[in-house]
């Protein structure tokens, strides 16, 4: 999502700012940020027809071509370029708090001979956004929810965008579902277990996620112009990368839930991931599921 407004989540690191697919502990793929950047990045391609839906319908209220966008919680860039293909007369800002991925941002969008129509910003929205103003459309994908404060973040939000200006919130509900009920059959129902664990960590963790968007827009004093929710699923025969996407999303559970839940649970999750016959990489029973929302506003013409 990011970001496409499409990423896995679990508790754990908050160190970014980025619309992270999730935030755990260790993946089972190399290093932690190396692992998240191929998560966000196979979440952005089995997505991709629900992102470019969702950019039409910003498209539809911009007016004409968005001159100036910030890309807010940018991650490995996959927003990014997605905006910059969909508006090709507009400069964007990627925001994130994260130097590694701003990094490796920057080096993909000289790859792809964008450079000269991207700029970077490392930042911390709840903390302001300093040098940015005027912008005509500020995109934030997965990454509201990671604020501690959704109304100071708002707020700054609302000082970089134009009078006029749009701002484009896309959610999701939590990590995907991927297994039919009995797919470790000696534990059954382990996903639904699993996501009661998550949903507690949420809590605690990161309060904000599921939080109703327009209404915090509104206390804002933006005008919301649009509310939009979808469930998607991804049925076999899967896109390729679906598999691996599932392995990485449920690594990370593994190291985010050690300690939180039945150790013949974490066992079970395991078996999901060892190589086995169980392993997701190689199942054809794999469902994604995932719900999305959408919140489109406007900071009203005239005013602070």
């Amino acid at each position: 999502m990011a970001h496409s407004p499409s990423h896995p989540h679990t508790p754990g690191d908050h160190r970014h700012g980025h619309a992270h697919s999730e935030h755990a502990h260790p993946d089972h793929g190399g290093g932690q940020e190396e692992g998240l950047a191929h998560l966000l990045d196979l979440d952005a391609e089995l997505f991709a027809p629900y992102r470019a839906r969702v950019l039409d319908r910003i498209a539809d209220r911009t007016g004409g071509s968005p001159g100036r966008i910030v890309d807010l919680g940018a991650g490995t860039g996959t927003g990014t370029f997605a905006l910059l293909e969909r508006f090709p007369a507009a400069r964007v800002t990627a925001v994130d708090t994260s130097p590694d991925m701003l990094d490796r941002l920057t080096a993909a969008a000289r790859e792809r001979g964008l450079a000269d129509r991207l700029s970077t910003l490392e930042a911390d929205a709840a903390e302001g956004l300093p040098g940015l103003a005027g912008a005509d459309l500020v995109w934030a994908s997965a990454a509201l929810h990671h604020f501690g404060d959704p109304a100071a973040s708002l707020a700054a939000i609302r000082a970089a965008l134009r009078p006029g200006g749009l701002l484009a919130v896309a959610e999701m509900d939590g990590v995907p579902r991927f297994l039919p009920d009995d797919a470790v059959p000696e534990r059954p129902g382990l996903e639904g277990r699993l996501r009661s664990a998550l949903d507690a960590l949420h809590t605690e963790q990161v309060p904000h996620l599921g939080d109703d968007w327009g209404a915090h827009l509104a206390e804002a004093g933006f005008a919301v112009e649009l509310a939009h929710a979808e469930d998607l699923e991804l049925r076999a025969p899967l896109p390729e990368g679906a598999g691996l996407y599932a392995h990485l999303a449920l690594g990370r559970i593994a190291g985010a839930l050690e300690g939180s839940i039945a150790d013949e649970d974490l066992a079970a999750l395991r078996t999901l991931l060892d190589g086995g016959r169980y392993d997701v990489r190689h199942r054809d029973d794999l469902v994604v599921r995932s719900r999305r929302e959408l919140w489109v506003a406007r900071r009203p013409e005239g005013g602070a």
